[in-house]
């Protein structure tokens, strides 16, 4: 299992995050900090896979901590989460080893592709020879340079944080089916607006959907968080 840790001084946005590392098969989360001095202290004498960390952290900034990283021969991945979009920014980091960057506010789909790609990355580096042939280096440079990650939209006249909100309440009850007429009450929304976003989030395999026929009426729809 990759160990992951996570630098956010957002509460919300950490746990977020968390939850979000936390449903994909063969991550998970070794240890939450504020800031990236607190997590350089941990490093010290533990051992990191992957770093999703926020480029505005309190006392030191994404850059300054690569530095102390790199500096303490600490060689972990790192995935930038950050409002910063900056040209020269992004150009530097990038750079610098970070193996790709999430602009916020991002959707689940954009941050399950950076995670996929770092864990395609990592086996196939794991499993190379000493050597590596030209067809070895392309493929590494593909998926180094892959656009599916990129190129991730959220459906057009649908909204990020209302998304946000839905996927916040399943992902909080894992194990439970609902129908759209349950989640529009929970999160306070109407069933048509919620079933648009059943049908975004089923089509990019965040949901499973099933059909209930035991309801002494119509089938309803139910739908369930699909842990990847």
């Amino acid at each position: 299992m990759y160990q992951v840790i996570i630098i956010e001084d957002d509460p919300m946005v950490a746990s977020i995050n968390r939850k979000y590392v936390e449903s994909l098969p063969g991550f998970g989360v070794a240890a939450v900090f504020k800031s990236g001095g607190d997590a350089l202290e941990y490093l010290k004498d533990s051992a990191a896979d992957l770093i999703i960390l926020d480029y505005y952290t309190p006392l030191m900034n994404g850059d300054e901590f690569i530095d102390q990283l790199h500096a303490m021969g600490k060689t972990p991945s790192v995935i930038m989460v950050t409002s910063a979009s900056d040209t020269d920014i992004v150009q530097k980091l990038l750079s610098r080893g970070v193996v790709d960057y999430l602009v916020k506010p991002f959707e689940f789909g954009r941050f399950k592709a950076a995670l996929e790609r770092f864990s395609a990355l990592f086996e196939k580096l794991s499993h190379t020879r000493e050597t590596m042939g030209q067809q070895e280096i392309d493929s590494l440079l593909s998926l180094q340079n892959s656009p599916t990650a990129s190129r991730l939209q959220l459906a057009k006249g649908l909204n990020e944080a209302t998304l946000s909100r839905i996927r916040e309440f399943l992902m909080e009850n894992p194990g439970s089916d609902y129908s759209s007429e349950q989640i529009a009450e929970q999160v306070h929304l109407s069933r048509i607006t919620i079933r648009r976003y059943m049908n975004y989030m089923v089509e990019t395999g965040e949901l499973k959907s099933s059909i209930d026929y035991q309801t002494g009426g119509r089938p309803s729809i139910r739908y369930q968080w699909e842990k990847h």
